[in-house]
């Protein structure tokens, strides 16, 4: 079967995990949007791995792991990531690991872009200053640099010069800074391409002739940040909902048969933005806390609340979710009381319809129930639960209308319960 995993909130929801598990089962991961400002966390017989742009499935052996034309690549992260991996012992080779021709790449400038437009600007995205943004912009204004460009050197300097001629006209007239030499970055980037130029195919292809292997396509970030759907402006710069998997790869020829979108036992997200169910006080704190809530990529404080009910059940409507994975259930341990936000009180005069082009003009209606005081992180086994954990999850179920089929517990690969029903 083949599987596509999705977030279903506002990112860090904890799909490196869940990725890595059904890696296990499955012949090609593929990556099919975001950048390097997305980083997924996997812990190996107690050693940590943090992935920016290659799919965690690559830990696994006789696994295919896949970059897509929709993920935007800064050579020298993904070289870097290329290197840590293989001093750990990971094998990497062009066998195992593929990139699109048609990915763009982040240059320098990019970068700076991104950094300067949010100093100057009174909404502030809390964008990761990685380029991320500035890149997709110059993929949709059609003077944006792929990696196939990368390795033809005459049409690399020629797209680059004539990038720079209006990128340096832009730092030198509107941000009096110093413009960009060509040289320096042709040359490095150049050897970025030498390194890479073995790992790039065409995927439209590949994904053709490999057809009958089972598929697993991981997305990054969550449904809450899509550039159309999310809480906009305070999204990514790509669409992260699961459809997006056909165009940020190719892989029109492989049918989808389940979409697992994955959510955390309570609710976090990083940077600007509304978050109905924020919480501020000690309770945050806990959160930060016991559920390590530092982003991988960013190194950000992530804000903590409550569990968003309304938010999951536009996520699940908008991935066409077929059952769902809960993680960090083991971080609600030894709460007296779980609250779970079921529906939205409009502060203020709006349509209801327009809750998802803003949410900062809602405010959160509660339930509860009476937490669990037995730690989960050990349990394997469905029926070993608490109780009262269990009935947390049969809430979800019933809120979402789909089944919750794998709860993780902890850091550790196997730290994952299989729900069988």
């Amino acid at each position: 079967m083949n599987i596509a995993v999705v977030g279903l909130q506002w990112g860090d929801e904890g799909k490196g995990k869940i990725i890595d598990y059904l890696s296990e089962e499955s012949d090609v991961i593929v990556r099919f949007q975001g950048g390097n400002n997305a980083g997924h966390t996997v812990v190996v017989e107690g050693k940590k791995f943090v992935f920016h742009l290659i799919p965690s499935g690559i830990l696994r052996k006789q696994k295919i792991c896949v970059i897509g034309n929709g993920v935007v690549i800064d050579p020298a992260v993904l070289i870097g990531e290329i290197e840590f991996l293989k001093k750990a012992g990971v094998e990497v080779t062009p066998d195992n690991l593929k990139i699109s021709f048609l990915s763009h790449v982040i240059m320098p400038y990019h970068k700076i872009i991104d950094s300067l437009r949010e100093k100057i600007r009174d909404q502030k995205i809390g964008t990761t200053k990685r380029g991320i943004g500035p890149c997709y912009a110059d993929k949709v204004y059609r003077c944006g640099i792929r990696m196939i460009d990368l390795l033809t050197p005459k049409v690399f300097s020629t797209k680059l010069r004539d990038n720079l001629r209006e990128k340096n006209l832009l730092f030198e007239k509107v941000y009096k800074i110093k413009g960009f030499p060509f040289k320096e970055i042709f040359d490095e980037y150049s050897y970025y391409a030498t390194v890479l130029k073995p790992y790039c195919c065409d995927l439209v292809d590949f994904f053709y002739r490999e057809r009958k292997k089972k598929f697993l396509f991981e997305g990054a970030q969550g449904t809450l940040l899509d550039v159309d759907f999310g809480t906009y402006p305070f999204v990514t710069s790509s669409n992260t909902v699961f459809t997006n998997l056909f165009v940020g790869s190719g892989a029109s020829s492989i049918k989808i048969d389940r979409v697992i979108g994955v959510s955390k036992a309570y609710t976090t997200r990083v940077g600007g933005g509304p978050f109905p169910t924020e919480v501020k006080d000690e309770l945050s704190e806990y959160f930060q806390e016991k559920g390590k809530e530092i982003g991988a990529t960013t190194q950000r404080v992530r804000r903590c609340g409550w569990l968003d009910l309304v938010i999951l059940k536009r996520a699940v409507l908008l991935n066409n979710v077929t059952e769902l994975a809960v993680t960090k259930l083991d971080v609600l341990d030894g709460l007296k009381k779980i609250k779970y936000c079921v529906r939205y009180q409009r502060v203020e005069e709006q349509p209801s319809y327009y809750y998802f082009g803003d949410l900062s003009g809602v405010k959160p209606v509660y339930e509860e129930i009476n937490g669990w005081f037995t730690p989960t992180s050990e349990i394997r086994d469905y029926r070993h639960l608490p109780d009262l954990a269990k009935n947390y999850i049969e809430i979800i179920e019933k809120a979402l209308g789909r089944k919750v089929k794998l709860i993780s517990i902890g850091e550790r690969r196997e730290a994952i319960i299989k729900k069988l029903s």
